[in-house]
C-alpha cells in the first residue's frame, strides 16, 4: 500500500497569482479551475502516478488536513488506430497523477499542499509559501496568430457519411469533430493561455495538463460528474444555437432552440443515457422533464441538470468512467457511434472530448468533458470542436456551429476579451 505524506497550510495569496509565481520550476502542470464556484485545484510537479485510487494511505502533516489531490486526463478513444496529432502523441499513458504541490481553493479558503513519498521536508514548504506570498499580480497578454482552416468539402463528406449511417438505422446520432491548426506569431506559454482563460470571457471550468513542452488546455461548460460526500451532480448539454449581443435576440434564439425538434432529439439522447447510468449507481435521482438554456458568450445550449445521492460502494471516478464518453461527444448508441467515428474521422481525438478532472483521497472530486480546447507547444497547436449530427442536420450549418464553439479556445489568445 503506497503511503502519501501530505502537508497543508493556509495560503496567504491568490491561488492563480501563486501558481504563476511557482510554475516556472515545474514542467508537469495540472489545473481544474471552476470559474463559477470555489472548486479550484492547481498542481505542479509530479510526486507519483498511480494506476487506481485504491489502497492509498494518506499521512497528514501540517496544520490543515486537506486530502491529497490527484488529477486524471483520459483519452476519448485510447485504442483508436487513427493517428493523433504529434502533440497528443507525446503524452504518456498515466491514470492518476499526484503533484508535488497543489494550490487548493474551496469555500473554506485557499491552501498550499505539499506531497511526498516520504515525510515532507519543512524547508520546502516554507520556501514554496514564501514564493507564493511574493507573487505579483498576473497580467494578460495578446498573442497574435493565424489559422489553417480545415476543408468545408471534407466536412460535408463526413456529415453525409454520418447521415447515411443514421438513415440506415446504424445510429440515431453521431458527434463529428473538426481539427484546426493554429500558428502563433510569437512564442507563448501555458501560463499565458491559462491566465487569459481564467480572467477572460470564457465561462465554465478552465483546465490544463502540461507535460514537458506540450500543454492541453481549454474552458469547458460541460460538467460530467461532481461528488461531495454522497451528493453527486451532472448535466446534459447538447443542442446549440448562436448567442447575440442583443438580449432580445438572444432570448428569441433560445426560444427557437427550445422548440426545435432536431436539437431536442439530440438532447434527449444524452438525457436518456445519463439517466440510465445514474439509476444504476445512485438513488433519489432528480432530472427535470424539460431542458433549460445554458447561455455562454458565443453559443447557447439546451441544458438539463442531474442531481442524486450515490450508493454505498460506488466512487466518483468509476461513475465518470461509465459516463464518458456521453452521447454528447460520441453519439447514440455510444458503442456503435464510436466505431462509426473511427470509420469517418481521419484523426484520433486524443484528450478532446474525454473525461478530465481530479479526485481526492477522501473520495470527493469533479470531472468535466474536455471540450472547447486545444493542444499546443508554445509556437503552434491544434484546436478541436464538434457538433451532434442527427436526421435533419445540415453540413454547412454544423460547420458554422463549430466555428462559434472554437471562439472559446481562441479567447485564450486574447488579452483583452471581457
Amino acid at each position: 500500500m503506497p503511503k502519501i505524506f501530505t502537508h497543508a497550510q493556509l495560503l496567504d495569496a491568490d491561488v492563480v497569482d501563486a501558481y504563476c509565481r511557482l510554475q516556472k520550476e515545474f514542467t508537469d502542470q495540472f489545473v481544474y479551475y471552476d470559474k463559477q464556484r470555489k472548486l479550484r485545484c492547481l498542481g505542479l510537479g509530479r510526486c507519483v502516478a498511480l494506476p487506481s485510487m485504491g489502497d492509498v494511505e494518506s499521512i497528514y502533516q501540517g496544520p490543515e488536513e486537506i486530502p491529497p489531490v490527484l488529477f486524471t486526463f483520459t483519452r476519448f478513444d485510447a485504442e483508436n488506430p487513427a493517428p493523433s496529432d504529434e502533440l497528443f502523441a507525446s503524452y504518456p499513458r498515466l491514470r492518476f497523477m499526484l503533484p508535488e504541490i497543489v494550490l487548493v481553493e474551496n469555500e473554506r479558503g485557499a491552501y498550499l499542499q505539499v506531497n511526498s513519498l516520504g515525510p515532507v521536508y519543512p524547508g520546502r514548504v516554507a520556501r514554496f509559501a514564501q514564493h507564493a506570498a511574493e507573487a505579483g499580480k498576473r497580467r494578460r497578454e495578446d498573442i497574435p496568430y493565424r489559422l489553417e482552416m480545415d476543408s468545408r468539402e471534407d466536412w460535408s463528406r463526413e456529415v453525409a457519411e454520418g447521415l447515411a449511417a443514421i438513415r440506415s438505422g446504424r445510429v440515431g446520432k453521431v458527434v463529428l469533430s473538426r481539427r484546426v491548426k493554429l500558428v502563433a506569431e510569437r512564442p507563448f506559454s501555458s501560463k499565458d493561455l491559462l491566465v487569459n482563460l481564467i480572467d477572460g470571457s470564457a465561462r465554465g471550468v478552465v483546465f490544463l495538463y502540461r507535460y514537458g513542452d506540450v500543454f492541453f488546455c481549454g474552458c469547458t461548460p460541460e460538467l460530467l460528474v461532481r461528488k461531495t460526500g454522497n451528493k453527486v451532480e451532472s448535466e446534459c448539454l447538447a443542442g446549440t444555437c448562436p448567442q447575440s449581443s442583443d438580449p432580445r435576440e438572444s432570448k428569441r434564439l433560445a426560444e427557437e432552440l427550445l422548440a426545435d425538434g432536431k436539437n431536442r432529439r439530440e438532447h434527449a439522447f444524452v438525457v436518456d443515457f445519463v439517466r440510465a447510468i445514474f439509476d444504476r449507481n445512485c438513488h433519489d435521482v432528480h432530472i427535470p422533464e424539460e431542458p433549460g438554456i445554458k447561455s455562454l458568450p458565443h453559443v447557447q445550449h439546451l441544458h438539463t441538470p442531474v442531481r442524486a445521492l450515490m450508493m454505498d460502494g460506488r466512487s466518483v471516478q468509476n461513475l465518470a468512467g461509465q459516463l464518458a464518453p456521453t452521447p454528447a461527444l460520441s453519439g447514440s448508441p455510444v458503442g456503435e457511434a464510436m466505431m462509426l467515428l473511427r470509420q469517418i474521422e481521419p484523426f484520433n481525438r486524443g484528450f478532446f472530448g474525454s473525461s478530465i478532472g481530479f479526485v481526492d483521497a477522501a473520495g470527493d472530486g469533479a470531472f468535466s468533458v474536455a471540450i472547447r480546447s486545444g493542444v499546443f507547444d508554445g509556437e503552434m497547436g491544434y484546436l478541436y470542436a464538434g457538433c451532434g449530427i442527427v436526421e435533419g442536420s445540415d453540413a454547412d450549418s454544423e460547420y458554422d456551429e463549430v466555428e462559434l464553439k472554437l471562439q472559446t479556445i481562441l479567447s485564450a489568445f486574447d488579452g483583452s476579451a471581457e
